[in-house]
């Protein structure tokens, strides 16, 4: 799969010194989703902003189609569409009239076929009429991405897609997520709902002070990185761990009821067998067992946590 973005050794800072993004180096792959994950202030939005020409790197280059967004400015811009966390809309304004506006400022030839195509996609196909001021919080953001999609670009930037949107509305806009990939359309998204990274993204990027940590397809992360716990719950409540068990570097639960044991997935062996043998050895009972993967906020969060 071919690259249509790629950074190289981007960097920005600002007079008083500070370093918002520091020797990025970041190549996204045609008709993907990429989720970028980070705290606040670790380079998010800087480094979507450069990309899409808003703010000027202080250094290294960024290519989108093959054309450099200095040299060939216009031609990289053409092919982005940027959907903001703020919603800024004309409230008096109709839909289609909205959206029409942001075609015509690429300089596109009027096509009101593909608007409507654009806005039915968006499920906003009835609301064409209807003025912004008249739109819900969920359906204005669905404007936002239309007007960003209104001039046919190849690569779409969600910054913050559903801040401030209730769960069902959100779930919508993975569908919408969805949809568009499977027109062509790369999707980078920046997110705080980790849940969201972990439902859509292909690949998963995590930035932390203004640097890239990793970048990884998605199951290969959680494969490589994820850990997985087996719960043992217990006939009896224990006060105190055995020390017979003291190896396994078990977690007695508030009740005494269960034990917590955290193993890698990337190793040989588990040491499942071994621990259940020398749990009977014990004189503990065992009612049930459970086991649960970790989920990509928490390897998020201590990739973060390492870093700070």
């Amino acid at each position: 799969m071919s690259n249509i973005v790629s950074v190289k050794n981007l960097h920005k800072a600002y007079a008083g010194g500070f370093e918002a993004l520091k020797s990025v180096d970041l190549d996204i792959r045609e008709g993907e989703i990429l989720a970028l994950l980070g705290p606040n202030g670790a380079g998010k939005t800087t480094l979507i902003s450069t990309i899409c020409g808003i703010t000027t790197a202080t250094s290294g280059s960024i290519s989108v189609g093959g054309n450099d967004t200095v040299a060939d400015f216009r031609a990289a811009r053409n092919l982005i569409g940027l959907v903001p966390q703020e919603i800024n809309l004309e409230p008096f304004e109709t839909v289609m009239n909205t959206v029409r506006f942001s075609r015509g400022l690429f300089g596109k030839p009027r096509d009101d076929a593909y608007l409507e195509k654009v806005l039915d996609q968006l499920s906003l196909g009835d609301k064409k009429d209807a003025k912004i001021m008249m739109l819900s919080g969920g359906m204005k953001r669905r404007v936002l991405i239309a007007k960003a999609l209104s001039h046919e670009p190849r690569v779409l930037f969600l910054d913050e897609p559903t801040a401030g949107v209730d769960v069902e509305l959100r779930k919508d806009m993975w569908e919408v997520v969805a949809g568009l990939k499977a027109n062509g359309v790369t999707i980078i998204l920046t997110t705080h709902y980790i849940e969201e990274a972990e439902a859509i993204a292909d690949r998963v990027g995590v930035i932390s002070k203004g640097e890239i940590l990793v970048v990884q397809d998605k199951a290969e992360m959680m494969a490589q990185m994820g850990k997985k716990q087996l719960t043992i719950e217990l006939s009896d409540p224990i006060t105190d761990i055995p020390q017979a068990l003291a190896d396994y570097a078990l977690e007695r639960a508030q009740d005494g009821l269960s034990l917590i044991y955290t193993y890698d997935t990337r190793g040989e062996r588990t040491g499942i067998r071994t621990l259940l043998n020398d749990l009977s050895e014990a004189g503990l009972k065992m009612v049930d067992l459970q086991t649960q993967q970790s989920s990509l906020e928490d390897i998020f969060v201590g990739m973060v946590r390492e870093d700070a």
